[in-house]
């Protein structure tokens, strides 16, 4: 059995971390075998004394300092900290069937793959009709787009461009660099865009499951899918490929099509049909899709939370990317980086 390194980056996770190290504590991968590196970001919490109580329960268990802080950082820590040949990321706020881990390492060097990952199955950190709606819509493919491992529509593995958390052969960062640490998210994403431009393969299979926690309140997601809009564009000031998909800007165009459509009509009446006819496409698209699961629930309370849950998703990343599209625009590292590439052409 192959020695696998499990990196679990962290900060402030005192609510989370110990279903996370148990469902990891209950993996069938020999524990001889296991070593596991929390990597955490100076907590505030008692993420720390969790944590160390762990490893003194179980030698594989330990704890390093992230003194930066953000995931990137902690990443790179655990890879250059870690003895195994095989990598695998691992997130605090999820939990791992108990094949998770053999599971990967099998499919990794079965398929002579250089990344392997699983089906993301979201759920509720509440058991509120809020707290379930946004599971629900996030896990939709009007929510959460068309990535294969938030739907897991297949049955095969496939061969794909990103996977949720990543085990890699160790081998690869030497290759492709490590994880670019300007980018407080989208970190993973650019990574594997990165590594597929270099010629090496990822692979999704479905049998490979992690529960992940979503969050509980539609301010809660508001506040996280903003972020995560920003860091849908801001890459583009830090990266030398092209770092995200054409899904995640699809919330900018939306957003910024119907703002600007709206401020047009003020000068050509003719566009504010535009914005009416978008908006209504919209408002016909949320009210199917939250009619759909409210029926396949079988209780009409969700089509209503719903509505507003999907509203929320996808203007809130939009108003993010417009915030990261003006950062980057206005950065003049952004234009020297498409300079040089011009130059390469």
């Amino acid at each position: 059995m192959k020695l696998v390194s499990i990196i679990i980056p962290c900060r402030n996770e005192e609510k989370f971390i110990s279903k996370c190290l148990d469902s990891i504590v209950a993996q069938d991968y020999p524990k001889d075998k296991l070593e596991v590196l929390v990597i955490d970001g100076m907590s505030k919490d008692r993420t720390r004394q969790i944590v160390n109580e762990y490893s003194k329960k179980h030698s594989f268990i330990k704890i390093l300092e992230n003194p930066k802080r953000i995931t990137p950082c902690a990443l790179n820590i655990g890879i250059k900290n870690a003895k195994g040949g095989t990598i695998m990321r691992m997130d605090a706020h999820a939990t791992y069937q108990n094949d998770y881990i053999s599971k990967c390492v099998k499919y990794l060097y079965e398929y002579n793959a250089d990344n392997v990952g699983g089906v993301w199955k979201i759920v509720p950190r509440s058991n509120t009709i809020v707290g379930k709606s946004i599971a629900l819509a996030s896990s939709n493919f009007f929510g959460g787009g068309n990535a294969y491992y938030r739907t897991g529509n297949f049955k095969e593995p496939k061969w794909v461009d990103t996977v949720f958390g990543g085990c890699y052969k160790k081998g690869i960062f030497d290759k492709i660099g490590y994880f670019n640490e300007n980018l407080v998210r989208s970190q993973d994403m650019e990574f594997n865009l990165r590594l597929k431009k270099a010629g090496y393969k990822t692979l999704l299979v479905p049998d490979i499951i992690v529960y992940y926690y979503t969050r509980s309140t539609l301010k809660e997601v508001f506040n996280h899918r903003f972020k995560d809009g920003i860091w849908a564009v801001v890459p583009f000031k830090y990266s030398e490929i092209v770092p995200v998909r054409l899904r995640h800007l699809i919330p900018l165009m939306f957003v910024s099509g119907l703002i600007g459509s709206l401020i047009l009509s003020f000068f050509i009446p003719m566009f504010f049909y535009l914005f009416l006819a978008v908006a209504l496409s919209y408002l016909l698209a949320d009210f199917y899709f939250s009619a759909k699961i409210s029926l396949s629930k079988k209780n009409w309370r969700y089509f209503f939370v719903l509505i507003f849950t999907f509203a929320t998703l996808h203007f809130s990343y939009g108003f993010g990317s417009i915030s990261g599209l003006i950062r980057v625009l206005f950065s003049k590292n952004f234009w020297i980086i498409q300079l040089k590439n011009i130059q390469n052409i």
